[in-house]
């Protein structure tokens, strides 16, 4: 499989590189050169033999590797989850949660960040040329803990994660200032998520500095969801949830299904569309945003601005009012012209937005069905779905919540629904508890949580409760502007180890 630039079509290389690569040279994001297709009966099959088998069969799609190795890497990569399934199924009031937060961190992205370092060891082996590779990301909360516990000590990386110095959950903080390893870094950023995404883009596209970072031994990549291999294993725990209600036989192969996704960069719900484009039969995307909801109107409306009011919420993995992984959606809705797509994020760019023609907006509407619910009715949502249906929510998957009822009243729509659950409660504690009991928080979190289980009739997560006994390891919190010294001080550092 070769891989491609939204900007530039004659900009190609094998999807392997392009782990390596992180984003193209022209600052366009690597998609598939062509969609591979999936033969539904055939992946039905495969999924019955459990997670990591249906992980490496997408993998295999996508990535020039034997298909065994792709099957040890799958194993090792979710060895480390609290659950052989991997990915659970609830099923609440009709609707299929798929839990996607059972691995090291308790969020989604240990779905693609386990997944990731190990891939790109093997780009590292086909490609040897003395060097190291440096990952530069952005976190607006559970990218970063998943990425650097992710990369944590592998061999031939280090990895620099930024995040919003006043936009994560005490919790998500926690999680990263108290990483160990030697090869990792966080550091918060004065302004929200989209100050440090642009701060490590603006890197990116610094020819100088990267040149500069190679002179000390390293390659630029990135572990957000720009990065194609970060993208990739996401698209398989689609595949298999559905593959999943086949064999349960809760639906019959071939039956459409939806798909309900909290997003805030859009990578989770892209990759729920790259299933579709592949042959799951998905009748329609729905994307839930909080109150951020610059994606809502856009999908309504064909015009994107981030020209607007940012607001921080109980859902603060989803605070974005760039979502980068648009980008490569409007590469599929345009026709792939590239030189419209490089437009708009041009325009993007320089006067924060741009708007697309009307034959867009109808491809939109026909695939997505976008929606948003504020921070009030998300609290309301927790607690009615945990007193009706005994089904505890955290602040993410609240919102998808919400937003698919919404979409069932506006559509009538009895297909049945996969929601994706993208974080543990217990990541959002004060929020959580204060949706269940209207209770503020004294400010100790851990109490909290004790609190919220004894409610819950749950546990606290041990790698929760551990957090309280970790010594903190980052303090760093600079300027957009000081990203520059800040690595190089980091490499120097790393490199006289």
């Amino acid at each position: 499989m070769d891989v491609i630039s939204t900007r530039n079509k004659n900009i190609k290389m094998p999807a392997l590189g392009a782990v390596l690569k992180g984003i193209a040279g022209d600052g366009g994001l690597f998609v598939p050169e062509t969609f591979p297709r999936l033969a539904i009966g055939k992946i039905v099959g495969i999924s019955s033999r459990g997670y990591a088998h249906t992980a490496a069969e997408i993998l295999s799609m996508y990535f020039d590797l034997p298909k065994d190795d792709l099957l040890i890497l799958a194993k090792e990569a979710y060895a480390g989850f609290d659950t052989k399934e991997v990915v659970p199924l609830a099923a609440v009031n009709g609707a299929t949660v798929m839990e996607l937060w059972h691995g090291p961190t308790l969020a989604f992205k240990d779905m693609a960040l386990q997944v990731l370092p190990r891939l790109m060891q093997k780009a590292m082996r086909k490609k040897p040329d003395g060097k190291k590779v440096l990952i530069l990301t952005a976190t607006s909360g559970d990218t970063g803990k998943a990425a650097m516990e992710g990369f944590r000590d592998a061999a031939g990386t280090a990895i620099v994660v930024l995040y919003p110095s006043s936009g994560v959950s005490d919790m998500q903080k926690l999680q990263m200032v108290t990483q160990e390893g030697k090869n990792v870094l966080a550091c918060a950023v004065r302004g929200n998520f989209d100050d440090a995404q642009t701060g490590v883009k603006n890197l990116f596209a610094d020819k100088a500095f990267g040149r500069e970072i190679l002179d000390a031994g390293y390659h630029l990549s990135s572990a957000n969801s720009i990065n194609f291999g970060r993208l990739v294993p996401q698209i398989a725990y689609y595949v298999y949830a559905y593959a999943k209600l086949v064999l349960e036989k809760k639906i019959a192969e071939g039956d459409l299904i939806d798909i309900v996704v909290p997003t805030g960069n859009f990578g989770n719900i892209l990759a729920a569309y790259y299933a579709r484009q592949m042959g799951l039969p998905v009748r329609k995307l729905v994307c839930a945003s909080n109150r951020n909801n610059v994606l809502t109107d856009f999908f309504h409306r064909g015009e994107y601005t981030a020209n607007r009011d940012f607001y921080k919420t109980m859902s603060p993995s989803m605070d974005i009012l760039i979502s980068s992984n648009l980008e490569r959606l409007l590469f599929e809705l345009c026709g792939r012209d590239e030189a419209a797509v490089a437009d708009w994020m041009e325009s993007l760019k320089v006067k924060g937005a741009y708007k697309v023609p009307e034959s867009v907006v109808h491809k939109m509407s026909a695939d997505f069905w976008a929606g948003y619910c504020d921070d009030l009715r998300t609290g309301e949502t927790i607690k009615k779905v945990f007193d009706q249906y005994n089904y505890l929510l955290d602040t993410h998957t609240a919102v998808a919540w919400a937003v698919y009822e919404d979409y069932l009243k506006e559509s009538g729509a009895g297909t049945p629904a996969i929601i994706a659950s993208t974080a543990n409660p217990f990541k959002f504690v004060p929020d959580v508890l204060r949706s269940l009991t209207g209770e503020q928080t004294d400010g100790d979190i851990f109490a909290a949580a004790e609190k919220l289980a004894v409610i819950t009739h749950g546990e606290v997560p041990e790698r929760i409760a551990d957090l309280q006994k970790m010594p903190v390891c980052h303090t760093g919190d600079i300027e957009k502007s000081g990203l520059k010294e800040m690595i190089r001080a980091f490499v120097e550092e790393i490199n006289g180890r």
